[in-house]
């Protein structure tokens, strides 16, 4: 009978009257939006003013636990880093259990336990709660604030801090959040290398007594449990929490700037212009037009393709590989930003193109195919969140913290939905300022003086990579008398301590092999480093993990070689070869002509802490690098350099630095630096120099 019932349909369907059919050359139109069922959540408050979010999930036998402080945000000063060092030393060891101990402890029961500045999140099997419990409110009770851990993490943050000053993004990122928001507004704080090494254990023990109280905080439970029974496990375990006072803070609100305003930090040897149009919007979570400004930005280039900055600058112009805009809701103060990393050649017609869209965004109306296509996403986006009960948790606690309608979310699609053309304009006209914006440029210094129209005032306004305002990265002319050949003269003479060419060249002839072994870290791998060199012209460098060797070069005087784990071993050809040629000489500087460079005098460049004479030295085949030598001391403290790599690396950019000098045979090397190359930053510092050890020449053939 079923068989026959199927075959009646499928005759029916194939009787139909063709104009009853569905007409596939017409997009369907929109059904009513429906409204979503959020998931149930119960909430109760405990004596101490501790508020609970319950939201039930019995598909699995897991628990988590998400504790949040809602404090205020609050400035740092000379400090600033000690607040999310006290969060992350919460997990590292409490009176009574080791951080090892707690370690063991989570990983044997299956569980996840992180801290923050801002409370602490725990994950478990339901079976392996009390046990969790324990551990997550010894960490929560009894914190020891450890100096030795704290000088770990302290040791981590800092060698973070150093990568990123050499990170386009990062810096853009500290300039942006500066000029955004002021140094007396805590977004606007820049954490340094030298505030973080300020930190104590003391201060961490402080901010976590003031501001770890169960008053002003949330804990928000989701999973196999039931409300009954989450009352019961919170009292058990939170109810002994003391309450306490803690202090609110106001801060100014920040103002776009009135005017365009061109930021420009120049970073030596960029082979792109990070672009940063942006600035500080008053614009609150859960306010009437939210929904209707993320459609906006999403037109604009908030994450789909076909965003109107990446189908401009990527698509159309091609200058980059992505050109997107965000915009963000805040209880203090939003912020709106539109960015891209694009050739240094562009790097105007980039912002001319970013101002363009932004201004056009304002003005035009969008096509309701462009809008209904965002909806879409967004809506798909939506329904794909509601699938994780972590999701109802973050709903919850956000209507709870905010003060949203309970119904907020449950109606978020027929908001959504009853977008249109018209309040995405006012959305637009609100949130969008082409005129007053902060443009910030990480990039090459010859890009700047091409900048000085797109700010009001005709000037480019330079800034360093904390966002502090510096002079014009321009060279001054050198003493009279001072040439190039007297500079690097000066840097034979310093490491060799001789006050005479003769005798410095006399002791620089006696060395015919030099073996040097560092120690890196690579985005958190520790390496080794050994370069060799062997007179006249052979040069060898191998990178090591461990007994494996990761990548390896070599120039025997005639030929070079380049191998690595991933791309295998390539000969060396054009830009790098070249510029192999005249690192394999040991000491280029005592005789140029005889190295294949010329060097040229460009002026002196003052920097922070000193001045530096620059040195322009162009290879055999047209390449230029840049030398960087201290006026008073006469030693080399940078090198900068462009190599066509001839592959899809396409152009890299290298700078090297050189500081603590010590002598070995008496001769002064560089104990400590930094080499970036493209995308890669890292520290290194020399364990182990060797010098005469009769190097063979296998060490410099593939």
């Amino acid at each position: 009978m079923k068989h026959i019932l199927l075959n009646i349909a499928a005759f029916a369907m194939l009787a139909m009257p063709l104009q009853a059919q569905v007409d596939r050359s017409k997009a369907p139109a929109p059904t009513k939006a429906p409204k979503i069922q959020i998931g149930d959540y119960s909430t109760f408050e405990l004596a101490n003013g501790l508020k609970v979010i319950v939201v039930e999930n019995h598909k699995r036998p897991t628990l988590s636990l998400q504790l949040s402080i809602d404090r205020d945000p609050m400035l740092e000063g000379e400090n600033a880093g000690y607040v999310s060092l006290a969060g992350q030393l919460l997990s590292t060891g409490t009176t009574n259990r080791t951080k090892a101990e707690i370690d063991e402890a989570v990983d044997f029961l299956g569980a996840n336990l992180s801290t923050s500045s801002t409370g602490m999140y725990v994950s478990t099997l339901v079976k392996h709660t009390d046990k969790m419990m324990d551990i997550m409110t010894d960490v929560l009770y009894n914190p020891s604030f450890s100096e030795e851990q704290l000088e770990k993490l302290k040791k981590q943050t800092i060698s973070g801090l150093s990568a990123n000053k050499d990170d386009a993004n990062a810096i853009a990122n500290n300039v942006s959040s500066v000029l955004n928001y002021g140094r007396k507004h805590p977004y606007g704080e820049i954490e340094t290398e030298e505030t973080v090494a300020t930190v104590t254990a003391e201060m961490c023990k402080n901010y976590y007594n003031t501001y770890f109280k169960p008053n002003v905080a949330y804990l928000v439970i989701v999973g196999d449990i039931t409300t009954d029974a989450a009352k019961t496990l919170a009292e058990k375990y939170f109810g002994k929490w003391e309450r306490g006072d803690v202090a609110s803070r106001t801060y100014q609100m920040p103002k776009a700037p009135n005017g365009n305003h061109l930021a420009f930090v120049a970073k030596e040897g960029a082979v792109q212009s990070v672009i940063n149009v942006t600035y500080p919007i008053n614009l609150k979570p859960g306010a009437p037009d939210l929904i209707a400004a993320k459609v906006m930005n999403s037109i604009l280039g908030g994450g789909v393709f076909s965003g109107r900055l990446m189908q401009n600058l990527r698509e159309d112009k091609g200058f980059t590989y992505g050109a997107r805009s965000s915009i963000s809701s805040d209880k203090l103060v939003g912020q709106f930003s539109a960015g891209a990393s694009v050739r240094n050649e562009v790097t105007d017609s980039s912002v001319t193109e970013f101002l363009y869209e932004l201004r056009r965004m304002a003005t035009e109306p969008v096509d309701e195919k462009d809008l209904q296509l965002v909806k879409n996403s967004m809506n798909g986006s939506f329904a794909r969140s509601l699938e994780s009960s972590q999701t109802i948790a973050s709903f919850a606690l956000n209507m709870e913290r905010y003060n949203l309608p309970k119904d907020y979310y449950a109606t978020y699609l027929e908001k959504l939905n009853a977008i249109t053309v018209d309040d995405v304009m006012a959305a637009a006209k609100k949130y969008i300022k082409p005129d007053n914006a902060n443009i910030v440029v990480v990039g090459n210094v010859e890009e700047a003086d091409k900048l000085a129209t797109f700010d009001s005032k005709g000037k480019v306004n330079y800034y360093d990579i904390y966002g502090n305002k510096t002079e014009a990265v321009n060279l001054k002319p050198a003493p009279e008398g001072v040439t190039a050949e007297q500079v690097l003269e000066d840097y034979i003479l310093a490491i060799t301590q001789q006050t005479k060419m003769k005798k410095a060249a006399k002791t620089l002839k006696k060395i015919k092999d030099i073996s040097m072994t560092s120690s890196l870290s690579v985005q958190g791998m520790a390496l080794e480093m050994i370069t060799y060199n062997k007179a006249p012209n052979k040069y060898a460098m191998e990178v090591k993990f461990g007994d494996m060797v990761a990548q390896r070069q070599g120039f025997n005087g005639t030929t070079g070689f380049s191998s690595n784990m991933q791309t295998g071993t390539k000969d060396l050809e054009g830009d790098e070869l070249a510029q192999m040629k005249v690192q394999a000489i040991m000491f280029p500087e005592l005789d140029p002509s005889k190295s294949g460079y010329t060097a040229t005098l460009l002026g002196v460049e003052k920097g922070k802490d000193a001045s530096n004479y620059v040195l322009e030295l162009t290879l055999a085949n047209g390449n230029k690098i840049k030398e960087y030598y201290n006026v008073e001391t006469g030693l080399k403290t940078k090198t900068s350099s462009k190599v066509d790599t001839g592959d899809a690396a396409g152009e890299v950019s290298t700078v090297r630095t050189f500081s603590d000098y010590k002598a070995v045979n008496g001769v002064l090397f560089p104990h400590k630096g930094s080499i970036s190359a493209g995308p890669q930053n890292f520290e290194f510092e020399v364990s182990n120099i060797q010098v005469n050890s009769k190097l063979g020449d296998g060490l410099f053939e593939k």
